[in-house]
């Protein structure tokens, strides 16, 4: 858990800058990607990614500009990356702004159960860090490129001039 505004702040930027590479390497074609035709597609997962931004914030006491939970998935991944670029910012700075190393231990109703806020600082990284892998096994099926983001990917080892690993 994080014990400091600071310290959440300091994974977020890593982590955000993660999801925006993701994001990024999506193309409007690849966005009805799914597993199984009663999967989700890459497109609402990386939707949803977004959207819970703003939900799990505002549920947790934070004010900032972030799509409603009910906002209609954009057709353009460019779209997705963008809002999610400018809502990501904007949790940073209302987490900076509006909480405190103190208020971090404070309890918040977090969907009928009271959290502190540094659990929900944690539950909103790894809810990124589990879609986030989802995506890329639909990234890889569409044929979408998959970047690296705890170390090189499949196609980065090559870059660097040696095999895969398997």
């Amino acid at each position: 858990m994080y014990t400091t505004v600071d310290s959440f702040l300091t994974d977020w930027r890593q982590e955000r800058l993660g999801t925006l590479k993701i994001l990024r390497n999506l193309s409007d074609s690849a966005l009805s990607q799914r597993v199984t035709p009663d999967g989700r597609s890459l497109g609402f997962l990386a939707w949803h990614i977004v959207l819970t931004l703003g939900e799990m914030g505002a549920r947790a006491g934070l004010t900032f500009t972030a799509p409603p939970e009910d906002a209609p998935l954009p057709a353009s991944a460019i779209e997705i990356a963008r809002t999610y670029d400018h809502a990501s910012a904007a949790l940073a700075d209302a987490v900076k702004t509006q909480w405190s190393d103190a208020s971090l231990s404070e309890e918040v109703n977090m969907y009928g159960e009271q959290w502190k806020r540094t659990a929900v600082l944690l539950a909103l990284v790894r809810h990124e860090i589990h879609h986030r892998a989802q995506m890329t096994v639909l990234m890889r099926q569409a044929g979408l490129k998959v970047p690296g983001l705890y170390g090189p990917a499949k196609e980065e080892w090559a870059q660097m001039g040696m095999p895969p690993q398997s």
